[in-house]
């Protein structure tokens, strides 16, 4: 289920609102749970038993970590149930996310020495496991350093000392289904943002739900349902049609990659601001996930303003712990490098996410060798902009190619060295429809001097939220005629 959709809007968020207001207030949060397990079984049934195990596996582990739960030795305790928490949690990942990239990618050799391969098992990839498994991770580490206490100690706090064992499992299952409602919670489940406990640990207890929440997360709501289905899914077939016609004359590329750079943008920053709007209709309160990325000067500024939750867990729970810049300039150019190709293959298990990756920790390390600025630092602002627009853009090709070789491909053809067929002249058909004529300058406009809707919910206005409300009706309208509604970061 997608937020997306008419059976969203309409059926599936309307009743889970009544059921939640309509709770007793120490029934909301177990309510909130448990329909965020329907939304997230929508998709597979099966697939919520992976996200009950990991749920009960970091709670325990995290009470453990801490020593709320003492069993043995702390030091020896706090390691092992660490390790525990990081091999469940990159255990299942891995298998679910990398076993038949790895598979196919070890065949292939067999087949080069002339061997037979094996049989592939076939692997679903359950939406969301990429997020609630990060988050997942960020408690135990948090707990670990420090940063975090576990669940239970903040229901303790709130209930003060157990006295029986009745009274202290009651406070344990409460304890539990908080920290349940942290990693389930339908807003951010299934694409982001990646939140810590502890942004939100106060939250879930303690929240309040006023007027001017919910105003502002219908404001949200409905301009990211705009970027959504007004902007994103136009441009976006665009791209498709661009990058599913093989060669191209150099133009028709350009203006294809164009669209995949908006489609990518609109769609996930549209989506992160649903999920704010959201997270205010429930009375919780997330950080901003996007901050006008395209208006970067380089490639470091677009990494503090792109897909903020996870560029800062990329840099806390990785690039730190490796070193960061602590170890000498050729140890951080390499950490830069680990870190970025580990970004891109948490995309996706291809050799293009890798080499999506490679792209950016290259740029980084020479922006790090030139001082955190670009070798075109010192050129207008304007065409600073321009010129990392287009690094960025070029890396997209590779983000967006089913494979190396249509990456290559698609590549040749910016720069006119493609070899189009008479056919791919059809193509533009699709390309430059009228709708389209419209959609890819305005999303343009709207990216590059567009004021975000962080800006404009500071102070809704009667006519922001007319503007807001007319919007999201033509959203609306335009989902029923539209076939076309992919959201693209359910895949990674």
């Amino acid at each position: 289920m997608v937020f997306s959709s008419h059976l969203f809007i309409f059926y599936f968020l309307p009743f889970s609102l009544g059921l939640y207001y309509l709770s007793p207030r120490p029934l909301r949060m177990p309510v909130l749970t448990l329909v965020s397990y329907a939304f997230y079984a929508w998709t597979n049934p099966w697939f919520i038993l992976l996200i009950a195990w990991s749920t009960l596996v970091d709670f325990a582990c995290g009470n453990l970590i801490y020593g709320h739960w003492r069993w043995f030795d702390l030091g020896r305790q706090r390691k092992v149930f660490l390790a525990i928490s990081l091999l469940s949690n990159v255990g299942m990942l891995s298998f679910f996310k990398y076993f038949m990239f790895a598979a196919d990618n070890l065949n292939r050799l067999l087949q080069a020495a002339g061997r037979s391969p094996f049989e592939v098992l076939v692997v679903l990839l359950p939406a969301g496991i990429s997020f609630y498994t990060f988050e997942s991770i960020s408690y135990n580490l948090d707990i670990y350093h420090g940063r975090a206490k576990p669940a239970s100690l903040w229901v303790e706090r709130l209930r003060g000392p157990a006295v029986t064992f009745g009274q202290k499992l009651r406070r344990e299952l409460e304890a539990l289904n908080a920290f349940a409602c942290y990693i389930t919670q339908f807003p951010h489940l299934v694409a982001g943002p990646i939140i810590r406990y502890q942004d939100l640990e106060r939250q879930l207890h303690e929240r309040t739900h006023t007027l001017e929440k919910l105003g502002r997360g219908v404001f949200f709501f409905s301009l990211g349902l705009a970027k959504k289905v007004l902007l994103a899914n136009p441009v976006g077939e665009v791209a498709d049609a661009a990058f599913g016609a093989g060669s191209l004359h150099a133009a028709d590329a350009w203006w294809g990659l164009l669209g995949y750079a908006f489609q990518i943008y609109f769609d996930f920053s549209g989506y992160s601001d649903m999920a704010v709007g959201l997270g205010l209709l429930f009375g919780f309160e997330f950080a901003k996930n996007f901050d006008s990325p395209y208006k970067s000067q380089s490639i470091t500024e677009f990494w503090r303003r792109w897909h903020i939750s996870l560029s800062t867990w990329l840099r806390d729970y990785l690039y730190i712990p490796l070193g960061g810049n602590r170890k000498g300039e050729a140890r951080t150019y390499v950490n830069l490098m680990v870190v970025m190709l580990l970004g891109g293959f948490w995309h996706g298990a291809s050799w293009t996410f890798l080499v999506w990756g490679a792209i950016h920790g290259v740029w980084l390390a020479l922006e790090r060798r030139w001082g955190k600025t670009s070798f075109y630092g010192r050129a207008p602002g304007a065409l600073r902009v321009g010129l990392t627009f287009l690094i960025v853009c070029v890396a997209w090709i590779f983000f967006r190619a089913d494979d190396l070789p249509g990456a290559v491909r698609y590549a040749t053809s910016l720069i006119g060295l493609g070899r189009p067929s008479a056919a791919s002249l059809l193509v533009r058909s699709i390309l430059y429809s009228p709708e389209h004529l419209i959609a890819l300058p305005l999303a343009a406009g709207v990216a590059f001097f567009g004021i975000q809707t962080w800006d404009l919910s500071k102070r809704v206005t009667a006519f922001r939220a007319a503007v807001a409300l007319g919007l999201f009706a033509w959203s609306v309208v335009a989902l029923s005629a539209q076939a076309f509604n992919p959201f693209l970061y359910f895949q990674f």
